[in-house]
């Protein structure tokens, strides 16, 4: 099976899941949320599509191993590891906001090859593999070439459960917000960086995510000529909890206006 071969497989799994979802949030009841932790919310949608997902790329790969959100199945150190988030989004998907989307990233020791972003009420894929282009819907896409930060269009994540680092957020959120043409908060991690990949968005920087959240997203956006770290400028983006996206042109400048506030 070649790279693409398997990228699009992938992506019919993330397409059969997401219209699980898409059908659950016509009768959805929020009586029958969750809350995992403060904040942190979770439905039986989530739990049932990441089920979906674990057995069907189980299939796929029946020797790789699994990082899920909702951890219906075991982590194991393997070769190769599937991280999933079943639907990123909760919030939205909950409260009715149609932003919300299935994440597939897959690691080959320790190193991202393929990444998938459904974003269900849009039906837009977002799929790369490696060697290959970043695709939507069957069509190549770039990040976007802008090198100047004034004219940039970003994208952010607001903290919501982890407010030790709130302040310096607010700060470099305060720079930004001044210093750009605008800030966008779309609620779902994965389809930020979805949205970098395409141009949609020149950049993205979110700290206190999980590796389901960045995975598939990280990986689209570096093959369609972007570049992600960590607010330090280096590689520990999927599990270090912090992460910068955006087109090589710009990249450096966000990343030091970020960083500066946060390494005060």
């Amino acid at each position: 099976m070649t790279n693409e071969e398997r990228c699009l497989q992938i992506c019919d799994i993330a397409k059969k899941t997401g219209s699980f979802i898409a059908k659950e949030s016509l009768s959805f009841n929020r009586n029958k949320v969750e809350e995992k932790s403060f904040n942190q919310l979770v439905s039986y949608v989530d739990k049932t599509a990441e089920e979906m997902l674990v057995e069907k790329l189980h299939l796929l790969m029946p020797e790789a191993g699994f990082i899920t959100e909702e951890q219906t199945i075991k982590t194991e150190e393997k070769e190769w590891m599937w991280v999933i988030d079943p639907l990123d989004g909760t919030t939205n998907f909950i409260h009715g906001l149609p932003v919300y989307s299935v994440s597939i990233g897959l690691m080959h020791q320790g190193k991202s090859v393929a990444g998938v972003v459904y974003e269900i009420n849009r039906d837009e894929l977002f799929y790369a593999w490696e060697t290959g282009p970043a695709m939507l819907n069957g069509k190549k896409i770039s990040v976007k070439t802008n090198p100047h930060l004034k004219q940039s269009l970003l994208a952010t994540g607001f903290p919501y459960y982890d407010f030790d680092l709130m302040q310096k957020y607010l700060n470099a959120l305060h720079e930004l917000l001044i210093g750009t043409q605008g800030m966008r908060r779309m609620g779902s991690a994965a389809v930020d960086l979805a949205y970098v990949a395409c141009g949609r968005f020149d950049g993205f920087f979110e700290y206190g995510l999980s590796p389901w959240d960045v995975c598939g997203g990280a990986f689209i956006v570096k093959q369609a000529g972007g570049i992600v770290t960590d607010f330090n400028g280096t590689n520990d983006y999927i599990f270090g909890k912090q992460i910068i996206a955006a087109s090589s042109s710009l990249h450096s400048t966000l990343q030091q206006t970020v960083s500066k506030h946060f390494h005060v």
